[in-house]
Protein backbone atom coordinates (compact mmCIF):
# COMPACT_ATOMS: atom_id res chain seq x y z
CA UNK A 1 0.00 0.00 0.00
CA UNK A 2 1.15 3.53 -0.79
CA UNK A 3 -0.85 7.35 -0.15
CA UNK A 4 -0.72 9.38 -3.48
CA UNK A 5 0.62 11.78 -1.57
CA UNK A 6 4.00 11.95 -0.49
CA UNK A 7 3.99 13.02 3.29
CA UNK A 8 7.76 12.96 3.29
CA UNK A 9 7.58 16.29 0.77
CA UNK A 10 6.92 19.78 3.05
CA UNK A 11 3.56 20.68 2.30
CA UNK A 12 2.19 17.31 2.50
CA UNK A 13 3.96 16.20 5.74
CA UNK A 14 2.59 20.33 7.46
CA UNK A 15 -0.88 19.11 6.21
CA UNK A 16 -0.69 15.44 7.97
CA UNK A 17 0.96 17.06 11.36
CA UNK A 18 -2.21 19.50 11.15
CA UNK A 19 -4.22 16.14 10.73
CA UNK A 20 -2.39 14.35 13.57
CA UNK A 21 -2.92 17.59 15.39
CA UNK A 22 -6.74 17.85 15.20
CA UNK A 23 -6.96 13.84 16.39
CA UNK A 24 -4.80 14.15 19.23
CA UNK A 25 -6.95 17.62 20.39
CA UNK A 26 -10.23 15.77 19.58
CA UNK A 27 -9.12 12.97 21.82
CA UNK A 28 -7.69 14.96 24.55
CA UNK A 29 -11.10 17.00 24.19
CA UNK A 30 -13.09 13.47 25.61
CA UNK A 31 -10.71 12.01 28.00
CA UNK A 32 -11.19 15.98 29.54
CA UNK A 33 -14.75 16.13 29.52
CA UNK A 34 -14.87 12.61 31.23
CA UNK A 35 -12.41 13.64 34.34
CA UNK A 36 -14.13 17.13 34.48
CA UNK A 37 -17.42 14.75 34.85
CA UNK A 38 -15.32 12.38 37.60
CA UNK A 39 -14.54 15.58 39.64
CA UNK A 40 -18.54 16.48 39.09
CA UNK A 41 -19.59 13.76 40.74
CA UNK A 42 -17.16 13.95 43.68
CA UNK A 43 -17.84 17.51 44.59
CA UNK A 44 -22.12 16.16 44.47
CA UNK A 45 -21.12 13.92 47.17
CA UNK A 46 -19.52 10.13 47.94
CA UNK A 47 -19.28 8.59 44.76
CA UNK A 48 -20.50 5.38 45.86
CA UNK A 49 -23.48 6.82 46.80
CA UNK A 50 -24.59 9.16 44.05
CA UNK A 51 -23.87 5.59 41.73
CA UNK A 52 -26.91 4.44 44.35
CA UNK A 53 -29.01 7.29 43.19
CA UNK A 54 -28.10 7.22 39.57
CA UNK A 55 -30.75 4.84 37.64
CA UNK A 56 -27.58 3.90 34.81
CA UNK A 57 -23.96 4.11 34.79
CA UNK A 58 -23.38 5.54 31.53
CA UNK A 59 -19.54 5.82 31.69
CA UNK A 60 -18.53 2.33 29.52
CA UNK A 61 -21.51 4.11 26.90
CA UNK A 62 -19.90 7.29 26.67
CA UNK A 63 -16.37 5.86 25.91
CA UNK A 64 -17.43 3.43 23.26
CA UNK A 65 -18.94 6.32 21.47
CA UNK A 66 -15.85 8.44 21.91
CA UNK A 67 -13.61 5.87 20.10
CA UNK A 68 -15.71 5.61 17.89
CA UNK A 69 -15.40 9.35 16.69
CA UNK A 70 -11.78 8.83 17.38
CA UNK A 71 -11.81 6.24 15.17
CA UNK A 72 -13.94 7.62 12.26
CA UNK A 73 -12.18 11.12 12.30
CA UNK A 74 -8.70 8.79 11.88
CA UNK A 75 -10.85 6.85 8.81
CA UNK A 76 -11.56 10.19 7.42
CA UNK A 77 -7.88 11.61 7.20
CA UNK A 78 -6.61 8.47 6.02
CA UNK A 79 -9.48 9.07 3.09
CA UNK A 80 -8.19 11.96 2.45
CA UNK A 81 -4.65 10.98 1.97
CA UNK A 82 -5.94 8.69 -0.67
CA UNK A 83 -4.36 5.14 0.02
CA UNK A 84 -3.65 3.35 -2.82
CA UNK A 85 -3.14 -0.69 -3.21
CA UNK A 86 -1.33 -2.67 -5.86
CA UNK A 87 -3.72 -4.67 -8.58
CA UNK A 88 -1.02 -6.34 -10.52
CA UNK A 89 1.63 -4.79 -12.95
CA UNK A 90 2.08 -2.87 -15.86
CA UNK A 91 3.95 -2.04 -18.80
CA UNK A 92 6.23 1.20 -19.08
CA UNK A 93 7.34 1.74 -22.72
CA UNK A 94 10.69 3.70 -23.10
CA UNK A 95 10.55 7.18 -23.31
CA UNK A 96 12.48 9.23 -25.78
CA UNK A 97 15.58 11.35 -24.98
CA UNK A 98 15.67 15.02 -27.03
CA UNK A 99 18.61 16.87 -26.61
CA UNK A 100 19.41 20.37 -28.37
CA UNK A 101 22.76 21.42 -27.99
CA UNK A 102 23.96 24.67 -27.49
CA UNK A 103 27.58 25.55 -28.56
CA UNK A 104 29.59 28.47 -28.33
CA UNK A 105 31.28 30.09 -31.31
CA UNK A 106 32.42 33.06 -29.80
CA UNK A 107 36.33 33.88 -31.42
CA UNK A 108 37.59 32.69 -27.85
CA UNK A 109 37.36 29.49 -28.52
CA UNK A 110 39.56 29.45 -30.78
CA UNK A 111 41.69 28.96 -27.13
CA UNK A 112 44.07 26.56 -27.27
CA UNK A 113 44.03 25.11 -23.62
CA UNK A 114 42.29 22.39 -24.75
CA UNK A 115 44.01 20.46 -27.94
CA UNK A 116 43.70 21.09 -30.45
CA UNK A 117 41.42 23.98 -29.76
CA UNK A 118 38.78 24.53 -27.40
CA UNK A 119 36.38 24.68 -30.55
CA UNK A 120 37.42 21.77 -32.05
CA UNK A 121 37.59 19.53 -29.12
CA UNK A 122 34.26 20.33 -28.50
CA UNK A 123 32.97 19.44 -32.38
CA UNK A 124 34.81 16.10 -32.12
CA UNK A 125 32.86 15.73 -28.66
CA UNK A 126 29.81 16.55 -29.57
CA UNK A 127 29.83 14.28 -33.04
CA UNK A 128 30.57 11.57 -30.46
CA UNK A 129 27.73 12.54 -27.90
CA UNK A 130 25.35 12.02 -30.82
CA UNK A 131 27.05 9.25 -31.59
CA UNK A 132 26.38 7.38 -28.72
CA UNK A 133 22.99 7.63 -27.98
CA UNK A 134 20.99 5.81 -29.79
CA UNK A 135 17.40 6.17 -30.09
CA UNK A 136 17.56 10.14 -28.80
CA UNK A 137 16.46 13.00 -31.38
CA UNK A 138 18.93 16.18 -31.27
CA UNK A 139 18.90 19.77 -32.48
CA UNK A 140 21.72 22.06 -32.59
CA UNK A 141 22.33 25.94 -31.53
CA UNK A 142 25.67 27.63 -32.64
CA UNK A 143 25.53 30.92 -31.35
CA UNK A 144 28.09 34.26 -30.30
CA UNK A 145 26.11 37.41 -30.36
CA UNK A 146 23.62 36.00 -32.47
CA UNK A 147 22.06 32.26 -32.35
CA UNK A 148 22.02 30.07 -35.47
CA UNK A 149 19.66 26.62 -35.05
CA UNK A 150 19.26 23.39 -36.56
CA UNK A 151 16.13 21.59 -35.79
CA UNK A 152 15.16 18.56 -33.78
CA UNK A 153 15.98 15.31 -36.04
CA UNK A 154 16.86 11.34 -35.28
CA UNK A 155 19.85 11.75 -37.82
CA UNK A 156 22.78 12.59 -35.42
CA UNK A 157 25.23 12.93 -38.72
CA UNK A 158 23.10 16.18 -39.56
CA UNK A 159 23.71 17.37 -36.14
CA UNK A 160 27.40 16.84 -36.39
CA UNK A 161 27.30 18.55 -40.09
CA UNK A 162 25.79 21.04 -39.26
CA UNK A 163 28.55 21.43 -36.12
CA UNK A 164 31.80 21.07 -38.52
CA UNK A 165 30.74 23.59 -41.23
CA UNK A 166 30.58 26.51 -38.63
CA UNK A 167 33.28 28.22 -37.70
CA UNK A 168 33.69 31.42 -35.21
CA UNK A 169 34.87 33.74 -37.86
CA UNK A 170 31.41 32.90 -40.00
CA UNK A 171 29.65 34.43 -36.90
CA UNK A 172 28.07 37.48 -38.15
CA UNK A 173 27.54 38.83 -34.42
CA UNK A 174 30.72 38.74 -32.29
CA UNK A 175 30.14 38.12 -28.13
CA UNK A 176 28.57 35.49 -25.94
CA UNK A 177 24.89 35.42 -25.73
CA UNK A 178 23.97 32.96 -23.66
CA UNK A 179 20.70 34.12 -23.13
CA UNK A 180 19.58 34.89 -26.60
CA UNK A 181 21.24 31.00 -27.18
CA UNK A 182 18.77 29.42 -24.42
CA UNK A 183 15.79 31.05 -25.77
CA UNK A 184 16.23 29.87 -29.15
CA UNK A 185 17.18 26.34 -27.86
CA UNK A 186 13.40 26.60 -25.64
CA UNK A 187 11.60 27.35 -29.67
CA UNK A 188 13.55 24.93 -31.18
CA UNK A 189 11.81 21.89 -28.54
CA UNK A 190 8.73 24.38 -28.71
CA UNK A 191 8.13 23.51 -32.43
CA UNK A 192 8.26 20.40 -31.96
CA UNK A 193 4.73 18.26 -31.10
CA UNK A 194 6.33 15.44 -30.25
CA UNK A 195 8.79 16.94 -27.81
CA UNK A 196 6.16 17.85 -25.35
CA UNK A 197 5.90 13.90 -24.30
CA UNK A 198 9.43 13.05 -24.65
CA UNK A 199 12.45 14.29 -21.52
CA UNK A 200 14.30 17.20 -22.83
CA UNK A 201 17.98 18.37 -21.85
CA UNK A 202 19.84 21.60 -23.09
CA UNK A 203 23.53 20.98 -23.27
CA UNK A 204 24.95 24.46 -22.96
CA UNK A 205 28.80 24.72 -23.51
CA UNK A 206 30.70 28.02 -23.65
CA UNK A 207 34.00 29.31 -22.09
CA UNK A 208 32.35 32.88 -21.14
CA UNK A 209 29.73 34.60 -19.42
CA UNK A 210 26.82 36.75 -20.42
CA UNK A 211 27.08 40.41 -19.85
CA UNK A 212 24.07 41.65 -22.07
CA UNK A 213 20.77 39.43 -21.42
CA UNK A 214 19.62 37.57 -18.09
CA UNK A 215 20.60 33.61 -19.30
CA UNK A 216 19.14 32.89 -15.30
CA UNK A 217 15.98 34.16 -16.08
CA UNK A 218 15.84 31.83 -19.00
CA UNK A 219 16.51 28.99 -17.58
CA UNK A 220 13.71 29.20 -14.90
CA UNK A 221 11.09 29.28 -17.85
CA UNK A 222 12.60 26.39 -19.02
CA UNK A 223 12.30 24.63 -15.76
CA UNK A 224 8.94 25.69 -15.67
CA UNK A 225 8.43 23.74 -18.64
CA UNK A 226 10.11 20.61 -17.51
CA UNK A 227 13.73 20.80 -19.41
CA UNK A 228 16.70 20.72 -17.62
CA UNK A 229 20.09 22.10 -18.96
CA UNK A 230 23.44 20.95 -18.25
CA UNK A 231 26.60 22.98 -18.93
CA UNK A 232 29.96 22.34 -19.96
CA UNK A 233 31.94 25.73 -18.20
CA UNK A 234 35.18 25.36 -20.82
CA UNK A 235 38.51 27.32 -19.03
CA UNK A 236 38.86 28.93 -16.03
CA UNK A 237 39.90 32.29 -14.35
CA UNK A 238 43.76 31.86 -15.60
CA UNK A 239 44.18 34.17 -19.02
CA UNK A 240 44.61 31.93 -21.87
CA UNK A 241 45.96 33.70 -25.06
CA UNK A 242 43.07 33.87 -28.00
CA UNK A 243 45.19 32.80 -31.22
CA UNK A 244 44.76 35.22 -34.85
CA UNK A 245 43.03 33.04 -37.14
CA UNK A 246 42.46 33.49 -40.51
CA UNK A 247 39.39 33.18 -43.04
CA UNK A 248 41.51 29.78 -44.08
CA UNK A 249 41.39 28.27 -40.37
CA UNK A 250 45.61 29.13 -40.14
CA UNK A 251 46.72 30.32 -37.24
CA UNK A 252 48.78 33.88 -38.18
CA UNK A 253 50.18 34.54 -34.28
CA UNK A 254 47.94 35.59 -31.51
CA UNK A 255 44.82 38.39 -31.41
CA UNK A 256 46.12 41.94 -30.23
CA UNK A 257 44.50 44.74 -28.88
CA UNK A 258 44.98 48.51 -30.13
CA UNK A 259 48.30 48.61 -28.29
CA UNK A 260 49.77 45.46 -29.52
CA UNK A 261 49.22 43.55 -26.24
CA UNK A 262 47.42 39.76 -26.43
CA UNK A 263 44.01 39.75 -25.93
CA UNK A 264 43.65 36.92 -23.02
CA UNK A 265 39.68 34.85 -22.13
CA UNK A 266 39.27 34.20 -18.78
CA UNK A 267 36.09 33.64 -17.00
CA UNK A 268 35.52 35.67 -14.04
CA UNK A 269 34.26 34.66 -10.52
CA UNK A 270 30.89 36.45 -11.67
CA UNK A 271 30.74 34.01 -14.52
CA UNK A 272 31.29 31.23 -13.03
CA UNK A 273 28.32 31.84 -10.29
CA UNK A 274 26.26 32.28 -13.71
CA UNK A 275 26.80 29.56 -15.18
CA UNK A 276 26.32 27.21 -11.96
CA UNK A 277 22.97 29.40 -11.29
CA UNK A 278 21.82 28.12 -15.09
CA UNK A 279 22.42 24.38 -14.04
CA UNK A 280 20.60 24.80 -10.66
CA UNK A 281 17.52 26.45 -11.45
CA UNK A 282 16.66 23.44 -13.73
CA UNK A 283 18.36 20.77 -11.66
CA UNK A 284 20.96 20.02 -13.95
CA UNK A 285 24.84 19.48 -13.93
CA UNK A 286 27.21 21.80 -14.24
CA UNK A 287 30.87 19.92 -15.82
CA UNK A 288 34.12 22.16 -15.28
CA UNK A 289 37.24 21.16 -18.18
CA UNK A 290 40.32 20.16 -16.49
CA UNK A 291 43.14 18.36 -17.05
CA UNK A 292 43.02 19.09 -21.20
CA UNK A 293 39.44 17.78 -21.31
CA UNK A 294 35.92 19.81 -22.07
CA UNK A 295 33.84 18.03 -19.96
CA UNK A 296 31.17 17.07 -22.66
CA UNK A 297 32.23 13.37 -22.22
CA UNK A 298 30.90 13.04 -18.38
CA UNK A 299 27.58 14.73 -19.93
CA UNK A 300 27.35 11.89 -22.18
CA UNK A 301 28.09 9.35 -19.89
CA UNK A 302 25.17 10.83 -17.81
CA UNK A 303 22.50 11.25 -20.65
CA UNK A 304 23.43 7.59 -21.33
CA UNK A 305 23.22 6.75 -18.10
CA UNK A 306 19.57 8.21 -17.74
CA UNK A 307 18.31 6.24 -21.27
CA UNK A 308 19.37 3.08 -19.63
CA UNK A 309 18.64 3.49 -16.00
CA UNK A 310 15.50 6.13 -15.97
CA UNK A 311 14.16 6.16 -19.63
CA UNK A 312 13.81 1.89 -20.65
CA UNK A 313 10.98 0.31 -21.06
CA UNK A 314 10.54 -1.35 -17.57
CA UNK A 315 7.54 -3.01 -15.42
CA UNK A 316 5.54 -1.12 -12.48
CA UNK A 317 3.41 -2.40 -9.86
CA UNK A 318 -0.17 -0.58 -10.82
CA UNK A 319 -1.95 0.89 -7.61
CA UNK A 320 -5.43 1.60 -7.59
CA UNK A 321 -6.85 4.36 -5.54
CA UNK A 322 -9.00 2.58 -1.99
CA UNK A 323 -9.94 5.96 -0.42
CA UNK A 324 -13.45 4.39 -0.49
CA UNK A 325 -12.62 1.98 2.28
CA UNK A 326 -11.61 4.46 4.87
CA UNK A 327 -14.14 6.96 4.05
CA UNK A 328 -17.05 4.29 4.17
CA UNK A 329 -15.57 2.78 7.71
CA UNK A 330 -15.87 6.39 8.89
CA UNK A 331 -19.47 7.10 7.64
CA UNK A 332 -20.28 3.88 8.97
CA UNK A 333 -18.72 4.42 12.75
CA UNK A 334 -20.46 7.77 12.67
CA UNK A 335 -24.14 6.07 12.29
CA UNK A 336 -23.24 3.31 14.85
CA UNK A 337 -21.89 6.38 17.14
CA UNK A 338 -25.02 7.99 16.28
CA UNK A 339 -27.40 4.34 17.28
CA UNK A 340 -25.66 4.04 20.47
CA UNK A 341 -27.40 5.83 23.13
CA UNK A 342 -25.87 7.14 26.14
CA UNK A 343 -28.28 4.98 28.41
CA UNK A 344 -31.20 2.70 28.04
CA UNK A 345 -34.88 3.20 26.47
CA UNK A 346 -36.54 4.16 30.08
CA UNK A 347 -40.07 3.27 30.10
CA UNK A 348 -42.62 6.09 29.89
CA UNK A 349 -44.88 6.80 33.18
CA UNK A 350 -48.16 5.68 33.96
CA UNK A 351 -47.50 2.66 33.13
CA UNK A 352 -47.38 3.13 29.82
CA UNK A 353 -44.84 1.16 27.88
CA UNK A 354 -42.52 2.55 24.93
CA UNK A 355 -43.10 0.49 22.35
CA UNK A 356 -40.84 1.11 18.83
CA UNK A 357 -43.39 2.06 15.96
CA UNK A 358 -43.35 1.29 12.55
CA UNK A 359 -41.44 4.62 11.99
CA UNK A 360 -38.86 3.96 14.68
CA UNK A 361 -40.65 6.87 17.11
CA UNK A 362 -41.53 5.30 20.72
CA UNK A 363 -45.37 5.27 20.80
CA UNK A 364 -47.74 4.35 24.08
CA UNK A 365 -48.75 0.77 23.67
CA UNK A 366 -52.64 0.94 22.77
CA UNK A 367 -54.78 -0.13 26.15
CA UNK A 368 -58.48 -0.83 25.46
CA UNK A 369 -60.96 1.31 26.78
CA UNK A 370 -63.36 0.24 29.51
CA UNK A 371 -67.42 -0.04 28.83
CA UNK A 372 -69.71 2.29 29.28
CA UNK A 373 -71.66 1.67 32.38
CA UNK A 374 -75.46 1.05 32.00
CA UNK A 375 -78.56 3.92 31.74
CA UNK A 376 -79.70 4.16 34.99
CA UNK A 377 -83.58 4.82 35.57
CA UNK A 378 -84.63 7.99 36.55
CA UNK A 379 -87.82 9.05 38.59
CA UNK A 380 -89.32 12.47 37.28
CA UNK A 381 -91.07 13.91 39.82
CA UNK A 382 -92.64 16.33 38.60
CA UNK A 383 -94.56 14.30 35.81
CA UNK A 384 -97.99 13.31 36.39
CA UNK A 385 -98.83 15.46 39.45
CA UNK A 386 -102.65 15.64 39.01
CA UNK A 387 -103.31 11.49 39.01
CA UNK A 388 -100.77 11.38 42.27
CA UNK A 389 -98.74 8.89 40.99
CA UNK A 390 -95.01 7.79 39.92
CA UNK A 391 -94.62 7.50 36.68
CA UNK A 392 -90.96 6.08 35.72
CA UNK A 393 -89.27 6.70 32.39
CA UNK A 394 -85.90 5.08 31.35
CA UNK A 395 -83.09 7.57 30.37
Amino acid sequence: MKLFYDLTAMPYLLVAIACGLVVALFAGALVLASIRRGRATAAFGDPALVMKLESFDAAGRRALKGVLLVIALISAFLALARPQWGRGTKLVPATNLDVVIVLDYSKSMYARDVAPSRIARAKAEVSKLTRELPGARFGAVAFAGEPMSFPLTSDSAAIGQFFRQLEPNDMPVGGTAIARALERAREVLARDPKSKEHVRVIVLVTDGEDLEGDPVAVARNAAEEKTRIDVVQIGGRAPEPIPDVNAEGKVSGLRRDEDGKPITTELSAEGEAQLAEIAKATGGAIVRAERGETGIDEVARGLKRMMREELAERVETAFDEEYMWPLGAAVLLLVIEGLVPEAPLPKLPFGVLAMPSRTGRIRPERREKPSKPAPRERVDINAGRGDGKKRRKKT
